[in-house]
């Protein structure tokens, strides 16, 4: 392993540590029920929390790596320690030494936001599942349909509250609340353009506003996947104002790349899998508002799928959208490195980042071949 590579993993399996302490610690008094209102609230609150919690993520994890921190457990790191390293150092640096009390302080507040926002993270899989009607989540049962969507939904609410009050910091806590409904406003949107009203407006509308509104909704809904922890963690760590907004217009940028990644997936077998044309007849869809014919009437909604697969310019559009996409990320790698501080930090930027973004760039070499570019 790399030097950056070490500590990445260190402090991704701090965080494993510190999120199954928060767990241990959530469902130790109902551990061995003594009674039946006990057992009714491990069955109805603690059990669907646990499962929420370990469920997977979507982004590949650090594969393990004999002798490395975490065992054999593969490793998700968290872009809140990324900003702790950049902002307050590596361990073996002058400014990285945790003995400075503000060192220690600073430190016991990026490991509870680190939690908070694993724990936000997985409270909003568990909504968008209910919300999407989807029963599988990266290959595995969904919570409402193991537990029944009443359970779930109570689980995710439960677990907003939950990573709020484990934040502490209070501006931690504001910056939590603002992603949070960042979150709910974006879903907001996004389940509005399903109704029959906002894609008749939609369909009427000119392309750009198709574009503005697929912006809109993904800048609040996937960009704030992105920009949650960033934020939190600068607050907590009082991080200057510039820097800031470089890192907000760079998780912009990364939300759009993943939602232009995601759109494009639904035609793409090698990627979409069995899950390919099923979804992107949806207003959200990106090749929905590109694909429209602009010199006639756009097709009626129950047309859609057969209008898209069939269009000649499907496979120019897909490849025009998956080089957005790579440039997106690109613009926001660049505008992270513009804030980061030593080479080290960069590097570990990108491995935190790259989990997810090398899928853009196959994705993009994918659709170049299919296309014969």
């Amino acid at each position: 392993m790399t030097g950056v590579e070490a500590v990445v993993r260190n402090d991704a399996a701090l965080l494993e540590d510190d999120l199954a302490e928060f767990l241990d610690a959530l469902t130790a008094p109902v551990r061995a029920p003594v009674s039946v209102y006990d057992a009714a609230l491990r069955r109805a609150l603690y059990e669907p929390v646990a499962d929420a919690l370990g469920s997977k993520v979507g982004q590949q994890a650090l594969p393990p790596t004999p002798g490395a921190p975490g065992g054999r457990a593969p490793l998700r790191p968290s872009m809140v320690y990324w900003a702790y390293r950049n902002y307050r150092g590596f361990p073996e640096e002058p400014e990285g030494l945790p003995e400075k009390a503000e060192g220690v302080s600073d430190f016991a507040v990026i490991r509870r936001t680190a939690v908070a926002v694993r724990i936000l993270l997985k409270a909003a899989v568990a909504l968008d599942d209910i919300q999407d009607g989807s029963d599988v989540r990266y290959g595995e049962p969904a919570l409402h349909a193991t537990h029944g969507a009443p359970l779930a939904l109570n689980a995710g609410a439960w677990l907003i509250m939950s990573a709020l009050r484990h934040a502490a910091d209070p501006a931690v806590v504001d910056s939590l609340v603002r992603s949070v409904g960042n979150g709910f406003t974006g879903q907001a949107a996004d389940m509005s353009s399903r109704t029959a009203l906002t894609r008749a407006e939609l369909l009427a509308a000119p392309r750009a506003t198709r574009v503005g509104f697929w912006e809109s909704t993904a800048t609040l809904k996937t960009g704030t996947l992105f920009w949650m922890p960033l934020d939190a963690a600068v607050a907590g760590l009082r991080v200057v104002e510039d820097d800031r907004l470089a890192l907000d217009g760079a998780m912009r940028q990364l939300g759009l790349a993943s939602q232009l990644f995601n759109d494009l997936t639904d035609f793409v077998p090698e990627f979409g899998g069995a899950n390919t044309h099923e979804d992107f007849d949806g207003l959200g869809n990106r090749v929905f508002l590109e694909l429209l014919d602009e010199d006639g009437d756009p097709p009626p909604g129950e047309d859609f799928k057969p209008y898209v697969l069939g269009h000649p310019h499907l496979e120019r559009t897909l490849l025009a959208l998956a080089e957005e996409a790579v440039a997106l990320k690109s613009a926001a790698k660049d505008a992270v490195h513009g804030v980061c501080r030593s080479e080290r930090s960069a590097a570990y930027f990108d491995v935190t980042i790259e989990r997810k973004g090398h899928l853009i760039d196959r994705l993009l070499a994918t659709v170049r071949q299919r296309s014969g570019v």
